[in-house]
Order: structure tokens, then C-alpha cells, then sequence
């Protein structure tokens, strides 16, 4: 497979990995509203760049399969109900950008007809060249795999140009910036740096993924306002990782 074309340039297509913590904004649990209209406003913004957008959220503000089966549950319980947080969270995102007048369809990977749509691959990508954001749910619907990992395989399904995995930090370091104020910032590395270095970015699955499909990813600030849109338009913000 030949490498992707140079992240510098307008992506016609990306996927933006968001943490299920990212939506409870300063809340202490659960989704902050105002923070959900601030991002629900800057998808829009991307999307009105003429850039397709997909979406997949996690599910962390309300559970984490693998902490409960830490605590004695099961684990592929445990996973299923993280699932089904995504679930819940993507429902609360479509209905932030719905109600800006942004065509937004939830496409889950596990059956909830009732509520959103099946994953199909095909069906992604007609809603994308309609100018529809796709918020993909429930990971890869397989207990033991992260929302990490989804975000890379539906990046590398729908062909995606860029992966965006928003966090709390304006990019990549040597070592935690919140806990070590001496902590080197990279403004770009390759994913052999990312593994060899043990960097704490997404989960080493993901990061496979994005090296064997040459996948470029930007790590960047969500909570820097208009960083999405930066970013997403090939602004040079946080940490780029390619081949």
C-alpha cells in the first residue's frame, strides 16, 4: 500500500477519536453539556470546510469494562456495558449536532436498531460523500479491544486521511507533563518511535494499525479552543505521528 498523501494538505476525509472523559468536561461524571455544544460547534465548523468527518467516542465517563472487571466482573460483561456507554454517549453528541442543523447518523456495532443504525461500511461512506457526520459506537463490537483501536479500524475502513485522538495535552511527550514539568514535547515522531518508546498515546494495536496501513495521526488539545478545526485542516498543532 502506498502512503497516504501529506497530512500538511486540506484531508478530505478524517476520523476524530474522542475519550469518553473528554465529555464530562469539568464535570466530575457523566456529560457536561456546555462542553458538548463547544464541541458539537467546532464538528461543525470542520464539517463546513467541506472536510468529512467521522466520530468515535468512548465511553470512559461512565464505564470502563476493563476497571470493572478489575473490580470482580467479567470482563466481556464489563466491555459489553462500555459499549453500551458509547452508545449512550453518541446519542448525546448526534443530538448536539443535530440541533445546530448538522446531518449526523450513529452507527453502531452492535445491533440497537431502535435507537441507531447498523455498522455497515458501505452505508459510512455514502453518508460521508452526502455531507453526513458519522459518529461510529460500541468500539469494534468485540469485548478486549479499545476505542482506540476502533478509531483505527474505521479510520483505515472509511479511508480516512488523518486521525485526530483529541486529549487533555497539546500533544506527545517523553513522560506525563501534568506529573513532570520538565517533560519534552514532540512535534513529530513515526510510530516505530511511538512503540520502541513505550509512549503512552493510544494502545499498541492502534498504533499497528495506523504504521501497517500508513495511517497519519495528530494528537492534539481538545479543551484549546479551535484546535479541532486546526488541526483537522492541516494546521500544524500538537504531535504528528506517521511512517
Amino acid at each position: 500500500m502506498e502512503p497516504k498523501a501529506d497530512p500538511q494538505r486540506r484531508n478530505r476525509r478524517i476520523l476524530v477519536k474522542l475519550s469518553g472523559e473528554a465529555l464530562m468536561g469539568d464535570s466530575d461524571y457523566g456529560i457536561d453539556p456546555a462542553f458538548l455544544r463547544r464541541l458539537a460547534s467546532e464538528i461543525r465548523s470542520v464539517q463546513e470546510t467541506g472536510t468529512e468527518i467521522g466520530v468515535v467516542v468512548g465511553g470512559g465517563n461512565l464505564f470502563r469494562g476493563a476497571g470493572l472487571a478489575r473490580a470482580g466482573m467479567d470482563r466481556v460483561t464489563g466491555d459489553h456495558m462500555g459499549m453500551l456507554a458509547t452508545v449512550m454517549n453518541s446519542l448525546a453528541l448526534q443530538d448536539a449536532l443535530e440541533s445546530m442543523s448538522v446531518a449526523t447518523r450513529v452507527m453502531s456495532a452492535v445491533r440497537i436498531n431502535q435507537v441507531c443504525e447498523d455498522y455497515i461500511r458501505r452505508r459510512a461512506v455514502r453518508h460521508l460523500e452526502k455531507g453526513r457526520v458519522i459518529i461510529f459506537a460500541a468500539g469494534t463490537g468485540n469485548p478486549f479491544f479499545t476505542t482506540d483501536t476502533a478509531a483505527s479500524l474505521r479510520a483505515i475502513e472509511i479511508e480516512a486521511d488523518l486521525l485526530l485522538k483529541a486529549t487533555k495535552v497539546d500533544g506527545i511527550y517523553d513522560a506525563d507533563p501534568m506529573l513532570n514539568p520538565s517533560a519534552k514535547r514532540y512535534d513529530r515522531l513515526t510510530y516505530d518511535q511511538v512503540l520502541d518508546q513505550r509512549l503512552n498515546v493510544m494502545d499498541q494495536t492502534s498504533i499497528v494499525l495506523c504504521r501497517d496501513h500508513h495511517l497519519p495521526l495528530r494528537v492534539f488539545n481538545l479543551n484549546d479552543p479551535g484546535a479541532l478545526v486546526r488541526a483537522a485542516t492541516g494546521g500544524d498543532v500538537g504531535t504528528l505521528v506517521t511512517n
